[in-house]
């Protein structure tokens, strides 16, 4: 949780909802001291689609209006997969939602790889 950075606190991991007797879950719960926000976290194996986007959605909202306090900000929620569609990503989801989906890695670069990414960074900042 520390490469999170700082605030961060562990709520719950496959925190349960029902809703009309059926169950959801979501992977973690956490909670940000600082920002004084739930961020709900979950993880999928394979490449993102509309229905997990909805779903965090739907654990964002049941979030902002049944479990965070009125002088909170609003939950953000946070898909990471495997693969990623950014144009699945951005019409699924409104501007101005509070869900975003990433992409992670199983393993990191290699050190060439950075390198060369870190020396394309500092041209571009020039």
């Amino acid at each position: 949780m520390l490469e999170l950075g700082k605030g961060f606190l562990f709520e719950s991991r496959q925190r349960r909802f029902t809703f009309d007797d059926k169950y959801f879950r979501v992977d973690l719960v956490l909670y940000n001291r600082l920002l004084r926000c739930y961020v709900l976290l979950d993880l999928k194996i394979g490449e993102i689609t509309h229905g997990d986007l909805g779903q965090m959605q739907m654990y964002v909202n049941y979030f902002d209006r049944q479990v965070k306090l009125d002088d909170e900000l609003p939950t953000v929620g946070i898909v990471l997969c495997a693969r990623k569609n950014d144009a699945l990503v951005e019409l699924t989801l409104p501007r101005e939602a509070n869900t975003f989906a990433s992409k992670y890695q199983l393993y990191l670069p290699s050190k060439e790889k950075l390198k060369r990414e870190l020396e394309r960074i500092e041209t571009d900042l020039e």
